[in-house]
């Protein structure tokens, strides 16, 4: 009687588990593969504008001058939204610390506001760089009205003058 040989199983390649706190990756039975991840700070903050402006009620991001100068940068042929406007971040080995300035649409609740901004930012931080977020601090600078288009100066030109 002639056995045949069965075909052994290719060796399971080991599966890279990423530790954020301890900067490395962690392969199968407990061995470490060397290595540092570092995340700058404009990663996060952009990250944390994006996901600010997913929220509805979230006119604009940035304060008066911010928002100014994010207008004329705009108006500029080729140039790009600065998504992070309006976002400074504070990044650490493990930790990230935000703090937004934004504009709120006018008839929404800021408290209700702040909590899904908070949580959606919290989530796409932590989701996309595996750093712990430690605080999202809000600051509400201004309120939009329906009418209160600013970035409309075509308006103001066809106006009537108050004054002849």
């Amino acid at each position: 009687m002639t056995e045949t040989a069965t075909p052994k199983p290719a060796p399971k390649r080991p599966v890279a588990v990423a530790d954020p706190v301890a900067n490395d990756t962690v392969v199968a039975d407990g061995i470490i593969a060397g290595g540092k991840t570092s995340i700058a700070d404009v990663v996060v903050s952009k990250i944390a504008g994006i996901a600010t402006r997913e929220i509805p009620g979230v006119h604009a991001l940035g304060g008066g001058a911010a928002r100014a100068v994010g207008m004329l940068r705009e108006r500029i042929p080729g140039s790009k939204t600065n998504l992070s406007q309006g976002v400074s971040v504070e990044v650490g080995e493990t930790q990230a610390a935000v703090d937004i300035d934004l504009v709120a649409e006018y008839g929404v609740s800021i408290a209700d506001l702040a909590a899904a901004i908070r949580e959606n930012v919290i989530s796409a931080v932590e989701r996309m760089t595996g750093l712990q977020v430690t605080e999202v601090n809000i600051s509400v600078s201004d309120v939009h009205l329906d009418g209160d288009d600013d970035d409309d100066s075509e308006s103001a030109d066809t106006a009537e003058p108050r004054v002849r």
